[in-house]
This record gives structure tokens, sequence and C-alpha cells, in this order.
């Protein structure tokens, strides 16, 4: 009984450390964005409740929040899509076709992926360039498809070696071509890691910094991280209130996709292919 105790206590300090770890930062970028005064912890001040921060990354022109906020959503979701898409096809290959040297392929591409961004920007922008691309959504959108495509097909991989080859042989007997069984068997049974493994593609191309910074020159292109991190050029201090206010803002997105799609998460995590 007394060992229970113990394990439950350590549970629970551990999790509430946890807990306060994480959310910590985030409360204290909420309660900075609601008040007059950022420095209200350090000076010791009241805290002033206010919504201006607020209204001014919504209505201030010269911040171009929106447009920042509309050029993430875009770039994130187009590369997300396409990142599935050519992934699926890609783990399909890999799980299900007779091919010698997957294994190299698999490790070949996750070697490739390990390169650090600083070491291929200049070849990148000097592409981009030469495309014509550069602050443009293309100019994001291809590199990101890029860098995001081996982690996803890592995931899918993983799912779909786990549905079972039955399921491919039964569609065969009915006729179907591998792209049928694909598309109206395969997909639909891994739904749920092809799910979760969107919601990771999005959310690493939505808080990408140096391909943005590099390939992007005003806010036609230029995406949320890079937009917030020069709200400092544009008011020649630091704005705190603005700054907290439009990172609390743009993360509304993020936590309203893994609400939405956290169910269908935890089924990838939980089940099989087949239901008994």
């Amino acid at each position: 009984m007394r060992e229970q105790t113990i394990k439950s206590f350590l549970l629970l300090a551990g999790s509430t450390f946890m807990l306060l770890f994480c959310l910590t930062p985030f409360a204290y970028m909420v309660l900075t964005s609601l008040s007059s005064n950022p420095y209200f912890l350090s000076t010791l001040d009241w805290f002033d409740f206010t919504l201006e921060n607020y209204r001014a990354i919504l209505t201030v022109p010269s911040l171009h929040f929106i447009d920042y906020l509309r050029n993430s959503l875009i770039v994130s979701t187009a590369s997300a899509v396409f990142t599935i898409f050519i992934a699926s096809l890609a783990a399909y290959c890999i799980a299900r076709l007779v091919m010698p040297g997957k294994t190299f392929i698999l490790f070949g591409v996750l070697a490739v992926s390990m390169f650090p961004q600083i070491s291929l920007i200049s070849y990148l922008f000097k592409l981009m360039a030469d495309l014509g691309w550069v602050n443009t959504y293309a100019a994001l959108i291809l590199p990101y498809i890029a860098w995001t495509l081996p982690l996803s097909l890592w995931i899918l991989v993983s799912y779909f070696v786990q549905i079972p080859p039955v399921l491919d042989k039964a569609g065969l007997i009915d006729g179907c071509s591998r792209w049928q069984i694909l598309r109206k068997i395969i997909l639909p049974t891994a739904a749920p890691g092809i799910i979760s493994t969107m919601l990771l593609a999005f959310i690493f191309a939505f808080n990408e910094f140096m391909f943005a910074l590099m390939l992007t020159t005003d806010y036609h292109a230029r995406t949320i991280p890079v937009g917030i991190a020069l709200f400092q050029g544009l008011h020649g201090q630091t704005p705190w209130g603005n700054i907290m206010a439009a990172s609390t803002f743009s993360t509304l997105p993020l936590v309203i996709l893994a609400l939405i799609f956290q169910r269908r998460i935890i089924q990838g995590l939980t089940r099989g292919a087949i239901k008994g």
C-alpha cells in the first residue's frame, strides 16, 4: 500500500511539474499580451488589463499581421497536403511492393534530412533567384515539402506496414488496381495516421523561420514567425505587448487543429487496422 502511494505521488508530482513547465511560458505570453505594461512582473506593478495590443496587430497597417498569418496558412496547408500525397505514394511502395534496397532508401532519405538548414540556404536562395521565385509562395512551399517529407515518410511507412497485407490481396482478388487499393483501402484504414502526420507537417511548416527569413522580402509572402520577429524594426524598440499578442493569436490555428483532430490522432496510436 505504501509503495502504491509513493508511485501515485511521484506520478502526480511529475505530471504537475511537466504541466507547469510547458504552460508557464504560454501563460506569461498571454498575460503580457493582455497588459499595458509588459514589464509588470519585473517591476512588480499592478496588472493593467487591456486589449490594445490585440487591436493594434489587427488594425495597424504597418504591422501586416493579417498578411503574415494568411501567408503562413496558405504555405503551411499547401506544403502539408503535397507532402502527404507524395509520402503516401512512397510509403505504400516501400511497405507493399517488392523492391530491392528499401531499407537503404529509407535511411538515405533520413540521412539527407540531417543536413542543417544553414548549409543549404545559400544554394537554395540562388536557385530561387534564378527562377525568379524569391518572395513568392513557391519559394517556401517547395523547400517545406522537401524538409517535412522525410519525417512524413517514416511515420507513414510505420503505419502502412501495420496494415495486414490480406487487405491488399482481397482488393486484388476483387479486381482493384494498386492505385485503387491505396485510395480505397489503405488510405481510409490509415486515416488517423495520415491526419496526425499532416498535422505535424503543417506545424513544422507553420513554425519554420530560416527559409522564410531568407527567401521572402516583404509581407506579400513573408510568414508569421519572421513577421513577428521584425516587429522590432518597425517600431524602433521592442513592442513586447504586440509581439506577445501576435504570438498568442498565431497559436490559435495550431490549437484548433489539435483539438479537432485529437480523437483521430489517438485512434491512430491505439487502434489496429482490423476491428475485432
